[in-house]
């Protein structure tokens, strides 16, 4: 795979949608001022940055793009913490100008080398596989791919209906598990946090699959472990790792 350059710097991107996905991730979707979009690889992320205008004061973040590359936009999931930089998307409406910066990073994923996989993700971090999924669903892709996906609570899952959508188009078996389930909820699927025995049960040929985490460090970390002690080398584990 071909390097990819940093394109831009701070480049004007204007939000042009925005939806609120679950009960604490927005949708936020950037649109470059000069309609040009950048080159990235599914799995890649950017900088966004906020410029107080009043102040100069700049604040940014570093966000996996969720938007396959052949959007000119830029999509992303984000998680709705009230932080320094959240607090001011909190209040973003469509039109306000954002800088971004990139693209960045490693977790890179190529349709055309990586036949087999097993993308594991944690809450936002399903972002950089829907970038893969959407790119993978526009060449109409053959991959065969497992996606287990783990939330705490079933109003948490984000973009429920298009990864159904994606799953009849493509060779995607599309797994949810919650972690935390109550009573009344309506969940009828997988619980608990993932482990072998839900690896084995939806991916059993897991040797000869690629696999790519994303999600927050301690998801992450234990993905590795659970990878390792069903014979996987860590070192050959791609994973993405935010919060």
């Amino acid at each position: 795979m071909d390097p990819i350059q940093v394109q831009i710097k701070e480049k004007p991107y204007k939000i042009v949608f925005i939806n609120k996905e679950t009960p604490d991730v927005n949708l936020f979707r950037f649109a470059p001022e000069d309609n040009i979009g950048i080159k990235f690889d599914p799995g890649m992320f950017v900088m966004v940055e906020y410029k107080d205008e009043k102040t100069g004061a700049k604040i940014s973040r570093a966000f996996s793009i969720a938007s396959s590359p052949t959007e000119s936009y830029l999509e992303f999931f984000i998680s709705m913490v009230h932080g320094r930089f959240t607090s001011h998307l909190d209040t973003a409406k469509v039109g306000d100008t954002y800088y971004i910066t990139g693209p960045y990073g490693q977790f890179r994923f190529s349709p055309e080398k990586d036949k087999k996989v097993l993308f594991l993700a944690g809450g936002t971090g399903l972002a950089p596989f829907m970038s893969m999924l959407r790119q993978m669903k526009g060449l109409k892709s053959d991959n065969d791919i497992v996606l287990i996906y783990s939330v705490k609570f079933p109003t948490e899952i984000i973009r429920k209906q298009e990864l159904a959508e994606i799953e009849k188009e493509l060779k995607l078996k599309t797994v949810v598990t919650v972690t935390r389930p109550q009573d009344g909820d309506g969940w009828s699927g997988e619980t608990g946090h993932i482990n072998a025995d839900m690896i084995k049960k939806y991916a059993p040929d897991i040797s000869e699959r690629s696999i790519y985490v994303c999600g927050p460090l301690g998801f992450v970390n234990a993905m590795k472990e659970v990878a390792a002690g069903m014979g996987i080398d860590k070192s050959a584990i791609k994973a993405d790792v935010w919060g």
